[in-house]
């Protein structure tokens, strides 16, 4: 359903992401709107209709122009010292001063020249070695060319760009336990899922491209509403959210427990007195058959013309709260039928898969959870500390139906690899958090389904010991 071809353009309305470097920043394409990005200032109107992954560079007046790609000329030989160790930094080495570079730059001149000029009027240039020459062309380029690509947003590229920018709001969630999360869910097209995250929405986005628009996601949520923040930024078509419903956590015991269509009446019966499903229809037909009657008192006042004007605008004024009101009875009706058809959903029990990423302990909504997931099927659970999962770890054992548990953390080192310089680099991730993950099987409960007098007392110790937990203070 991607549109464009093999290299989607750029177009206004679409969600884009502006890369520099490692930096990356999620903006909506709209013309004549000042975008303020890596101290750089400008306009997106002329990236409109290029193609993803085209890198511009910011003329003045905040201009984009696609970057013509220079060919190196300098293949002679470098003059390069040996080693670095006569070089003293004492800020004397730069012949040029910062008013001259202002000045240059106030000149219009590009920032390819700047750097070149850089180099020329830098006393202690020829004596650095090869490498640190390399190193001084690419800071001094960061600082003064001003390049930006634009690239499509992804999983990868948007979970990078919130692990770096905002990790709180994604529980610290690292873009490899992202991945690993994804493989160990068994996520594919066609399935149903059920994913539970406070983490702005990147966890369903994440889930919703690996489904491709096929399948159904059922996306629990704490309080009011769903989050989907970062759920937006990925530009997904419409009709991938036409199967992607969603049910308050606050409801989950109700479908338990069986009790939740009588709770719907009752809350129905208060809001809009029962409005049967026919009566829908006849706010539609009324402001039809009102509406010549309204216009014609104010027809008749023509002898005051300021009357007319004002009886006209108070009953456009009453129409429209009418109009209103049945808006809102329709947003409800809207809401509630989305809301039966979420339960009607988890009521199956038969979902194939189960994605918890929330700042809540895991325990109470994976014991939950876990009740709608068909046996033999995934479940992820990822926290960002371990005790809450070892704890979880624990009651799913002693409470059963779950096999091949595992309790991991990834481990992620990033590596600089240039020519005769690559190594890891000296900064790296102190923790992306952790995953706890299993597979579902069918929990045989013994006393409920009244078999053989024999059974139960197969099952007495872990009641036993059951009780026993239960008595500890939490």
């Amino acid at each position: 359903a991607m549109e464009g071809g093999p290299s989607p353009r750029i177009r206004e309305g679409d969600c884009a992401v502006l890369k520099r470097d490692d930096v990356f920043k999620a903006v909506s394409v709209l013309r004549r709107r000042k975008i303020i990005f890596e101290k750089q200032w400008f306009y997106l109107d002329n990236a409109i209709g290029h193609i993803y992954g085209t890198t511009f560079e910011v003329t003045s007046g905040g201009h984009l122009q696609p970057k013509q790609e220079v060919e190196e000329t300098t293949t002679e030989a470098k003059e390069a010292g040996t080693d670095n160790r006569n070089i003293v930094d004492d800020g004397k080495s730069q012949k040029l001063t910062h008013d001259d570079i202002k000045a240059l730059k106030d000149k219009g001149i590009k920032g390819q020249e700047i750097v070149q000029q850089l180099i020329e009027n830098s006393t202690t240039f020829r004596d650095k070695t090869e490498f640190a020459q390399d190193k001084y062309i690419k800071k001094k380029k960061k600082k003064y060319e001003a390049v930006i690509t634009i690239v499509k947003p992804s999983t990868r590229i948007l979970s990078t760009m919130y692990y770096a920018r905002e990790p709180g709001k994604i529980n610290h969630l690292r873009y490899d336990t992202l991945a690993q999360m994804l493989t160990l869910g068994n996520i594919h097209a066609g399935t149903k899922m059920i994913v539970m995250e406070t983490c702005a929405g990147l966890v369903l986005g994440a889930v919703m491209e690996r489904m491709g628009g096929y399948g159904s996601i059922i996306q629990m949520y704490p309080g009011g509403g769903p989050v989907r923040a970062a759920t937006s930024c990925f530009g997904f078509p419409r009709g991938f959210f036409d199967n992607v419903h969603e049910f308050p956590l606050s409801r989950v015991q109700s479908v338990l427990c069986g009790t939740f269509s009588s709770e719907e009446k009752a809350v129905l019966h208060e809001d809009t007195n029962g409005l049967p499903e026919d009566r829908q229809l006849q706010p539609e037909e009324e402001p039809a058959a009102e509406a010549p009657m309204e216009i014609s008192p104010a027809e008749e006042q023509d002898t005051t013309d300021i009357s007319a004007e004002d009886g006209e605008f108070k009953e456009n004024r009453e129409k429209e709260n009418k109009e209103s009101v049945r808006e809102k009875q329709m947003k409800q009706w809207e809401r509630r039928k989305k809301l039966k058809e979420a339960a009607a959903l988890l009521r199956e029990r038969n979902a194939d898969g189960l994605i918890v990423a929330s700042k809540f302990h895991p325990t109470p909504l994976l014991l939950s959870l876990l009740e709608f997931v068909a046996p033999s099927r995934p479940f992820v659970v990822y926290c960002q500390y371990k005790e809450p999962l070892l704890e979880c770890y624990t009651k799913l054992r002693e409470r059963g139906g779950v096999i091949n548990l595992k309790l991991s953390e990834s481990w992620l080192r990033n590596y600089q690899v240039l020519p005769d310089r690559s190594h890891p680099k000296l900064t790296m991730s102190g923790g992306g958090g952790y995953l706890l993950s299993g597979i579902t099987v069918l929990l045989e409960k013994g006393s409920s389904e009244g078999r053989d007098s024999q059974a139960p007392k197969v099952e007495e110790e872990p009641a036993s010991k059951r009780c026993k937990l239960q008595e500890l203070p939490c």
